[in-house]
């Protein structure tokens, strides 16, 4: 009896414990338990732990230093005391543009770092790899780094992820109200990513025109592995189209305005806002072959003059040399990021409890004016309106600088 009786104690006195442990285990948030004073994981009194993936290597590479420019955000908001008196802790990892590395890292941030959301992970494919993840473990997916439609369509359907940018088919609405203002009988032959991207776009665009005079006549494909589009522009060519529409990441967008110049062809040049960059895009194509190209934008341009003394301006190029010396200040992208963490920051600000469905809940529920969106430009959500951001303004290419066209576009 004494033996049988030492076998059970130890296992009743296990059992006890245990029962212990998990009474003392808060029910909110997604996986990897709770933290203290009734918060999710990732945040404590003194720090919020937040994650992204970005392609710091492969084909869409141009796009990592967005998440430098995020970061240094943060940083610089640390050195003033960070959000409510927590620091951000923001931790990157590459994904080389693959979906399955995405998800990886997803998994690796959320179970193994223990953060509090992820932030601006960029990309649709990667993004769409990992939203039904971060639902099933009810973990913010917020302000992800791509405009498809996909991230407020349904957020019934997926209530953990939202988007930032405007989403593509709103983007293809602008230019297909610009054409049928301006050329309203153009003939459109449209090069584009053959993925969620660029069919959101263009297909958003064929929906816009209906029953307009103007007409999608030839369309070519290409895969993000493909070593150019050359063949693609050059089929495109001989459609005589006189619009050329652009559904490009910044590499392929290159391509495309350098082998324009080969083949001869001047159709009007419209080129998606994801490669509108100068810096990586038309310096590289030729910024004589880049003149007349027309794209959109949301945010202050860098190297705009009109905003050489904006307030926000200087703050974000002193804040970006000072925590990421190496980044381009004149480079849009960088701009993106930082405008994208200054949202964030001010979702954490203004969440009433440190929880992952409180930091939802401000999220859904949003009406901020962030200093690097152009004046008329508001980020506004929701509970049924999954769009943060939807209004843009036409810019043309004259050469050495974006120039603003008309007024900002409300597509709402």
């Amino acid at each position: 009896m004494r033996r049988a009786h030492r076998l059970w104690l130890p296992a009743l006195l296990a059992i006890l414990a245990l029962l212990a442990t998990a009474c003392g285990r808060g029910s909110s948030g997604g996986s990897g338990g709770s933290g203290s004073n009734g918060s999710d994981p990732g945040i404590t009194a003194s720090s919020i732990k937040l994650g992204g993936s970005y392609p710091f290597s492969g084909p869409a590479s141009a796009y990592g230093t967005i998440g430098v420019s995020a970061k240094a955000y943060f940083d610089w908001l640390n050195a003033k005391g960070g959000v409510n008196g927590r620091k951000i802790e923001f931790t990157t990892l590459d994904d080389g543009y693959e979906p399955a590395r995405a998800l990886q890292n997803a998994k690796q941030l959320v179970e193994q770092n223990k953060v509090f959301a992820l932030f601006n992970t960029l990309g649709t494919a990667n993004n769409l790899a990992v939203w039904d993840y971060t639902n099933q473990q009810k973990v913010p997916q917020v302000f992800v780094a791509t405009g498809a439609s996909a991230w407020g369509a349904d957020p019934s359907k997926h209530p953990w992820t939202i988007g930032w940018q405007p989403d593509y088919v709103s983007e293809a609405r602008v230019y297909a109200e610009y054409l049928k203002k301006n050329k309203p009988n153009a003939k459109v032959a449209a090069l584009y990513q053959n993925d969620a991207f660029g069919k959101d776009l263009l297909n958003g665009f064929k929906s816009a025109v209906q029953g307009s005079g103007v007409s999608v006549t030839a369309a070519e494909s290409y895969e993000v592995t493909d070593p150019t589009v050359d063949s693609q522009v050059s089929k495109l060519a001989t459609s005589k189209a006189d619009v050329f529409l652009d559904i490009t990441t910044p590499k392929f967008g290159a391509q495309a305005i350098h082998r324009l110049t080969e083949v001869n062809w001047k159709p009007l040049h419209i080129l998606n806002n994801v490669a509108a960059s100068k810096t990586l895009v038309l310096k590289p194509a030729g910024l004589a072959a880049s003149k007349g190209i027309v794209s959109v934008s949301y945010f202050k341009d860098p190297e705009d003059p009109r905003w050489a003394n904006d307030p926000a301006m200087m703050e974000y190029k002193a804040g970006l040399k000072q925590y990421a010396p190496k980044a381009d200040p004149n480079e849009p992208f960088n701009v993106y990021g930082w405008a994208a963490a200054n949202t964030m920051a001010e979702a954490l600000k203004q969440m009433k409890s440190p929880t992952r469905q409180a930091l939802m809940d401000t999220i859904r529920n949003m009406h901020l004016n962030i200093p690097l969106l152009l004046p008329g430009v508001s980020v506004q959500t929701s509970p049924t309106d999954g769009f943060p951001i939807q209004d843009m303004q036409i810019m043309q290419f004259d050469g050495q600088h974006w120039q603003l066209q008309g007024n900002v576009i409300q597509t709402q």
